[in-house]
């Protein structure tokens, strides 16, 4: 995001966790006031969907109350908010893709969390965009703790571990610098505020999926389907979650590329980058 803002020629305030905590209002609000931005952008969220099913409470504080805090002092300042939320706020009970029209249905804590940022960016904050997305990847996942499902697949392929992957979960997995670009065009453009679906391109099975990321690097991988009753998590999660993206591609924004295309251009992206050291 950082970097789509200034290729763009934007003048970007990227805080770390330890430079603002989104978890204190007071100092959301200071910094907010200080630097009097037109776009806040808020990317941070807690995301270990198992994890939340038993601190429900670090989850709702960090993806709904932070957010609260956010998106009053949007309101107070002027500034136009854009809060990412998930896909994981439907049950995944349609098989057609999810619209902004239909009715959320968290099956988990971590959905009941991100659904409840989505009410409150729209209850405190009238200059507002709610963006949900699935599945994101891209090469910051490299340098993160946890990394991103790519990363994962290319790491045990690395290390000829087998893999054992759900083939009737579907989603649409998103390319985080694909997803930057039509954020930012969506900001430039004015759309319309309000909530919009912004995955990828495709739908796809985890499974297939993980056959794709494998092909793309040319690398061997042992990775075998298996159903959702085979392999059990502790938090449950929607079974079909394909969103639709009609809505924000009718405001003038550009499709997302095909799966196939985000994975060609990801690996591209981890040759020319050498990872950094931890």
């Amino acid at each position: 995001m950082v970097r789509e803002c200034r290729g763009r020629g934007h003048s970007v305030l990227a805080l770390r966790r330890e430079k603002l905590d989104i978890t204190n209002a007071k100092a959301v609000l200071e910094t907010i006031e200080r630097y009097t931005p037109d776009w806040v952008i808020n990317a941070a969220a807690y995301n270990k969907v198992d994890l939340a099913e038993t601190e429900p409470e670090v989850a709702m504080r960090i993806n709904a109350i932070a957010v609260q805090g956010i998106a009053v002092a949007c309101a107070e300042t002027g500034a136009t908010f854009l809060q990412y939320s998930t896909d994981h706020v439907f049950g995944g009970t349609k098989r057609t893709p999810y619209t902004e029209k239909d009715e959320p249905q968290p099956p988990s804590s971590y959905g009941v969390s991100k659904l409840a940022g989505e009410l409150f960016v729209r209850a405190y904050c009238e200059k507002q965009y709610v963006m949900r997305v699935a599945g994101v990847f891209g090469p910051a996942g490299r340098y993160t703790n946890h990394g991103n499902f790519a990363e994962l697949i290319l790491r045990k392929a690395a290390e000829r571990a087998p893999l054992r992957i759900v083939k009737d979960f579907m989603a649409t997995p998103t390319y985080s610098p694909a997803l930057a670009s039509r954020s930012i065009d969506a900001l430039e453009k004015e759309i319309p505020y309000g909530l919009y679906h912004l995955g990828g391109g495709d739908e796809i099975s985890w499974y297939d999926y993980a056959v794709k990321i494998a092909q793309a690097a040319g690398k061997d991988a042992d990775i075998s389907p298996v159903t959702h009753r085979e392999f059990q998590t502790v938090a449950k999660r929607p079974r079909y979650s394909a969103l639709s993206n009609a809505k924000i591609e009718s405001e003038g924004i550009s499709a997302i590329p095909s799966l196939d295309e985000c994975l060609v251009d990801y690996m591209k992206m981890r040759k020319r980058e050498r990872p950094r050291r931890s």
